[in-house]
């Protein structure tokens, strides 16, 4: 997990990526960030992010993103 809050700081500094549950809904993570988060994912926890995973209750938090990791990794 921390080398996931790393990520999500590099992509969008200054923001409270720890505790931020609206990510995607508050646009805080566009769709420009999407994509680069995707790919920094996939490099790093060597997981494929389909396009059905592309929804917003994967992206809204660091937890969100977690559990979504967590789930890609076992597969």
């Amino acid at each position: 997990m921390d080398r996931l809050l790393e990520i999500l700081e590099e992509i969008i500094p200054g923001e409270d990526v720890e505790n931020c549950t609206t990510l995607v809904d508050d646009n805080i993570l566009d769709s420009f960030a999407i994509i680069s988060l995707v790919a920094a994912l996939e490099d790093e926890y060597d997981i494929v992010v389909s396009p059905a995973d592309l929804v917003p209750e994967n992206f809204n938090s660091a937890e969100a993103l977690w559990d979504m990791i967590s789930r890609l990794t076992e597969e």
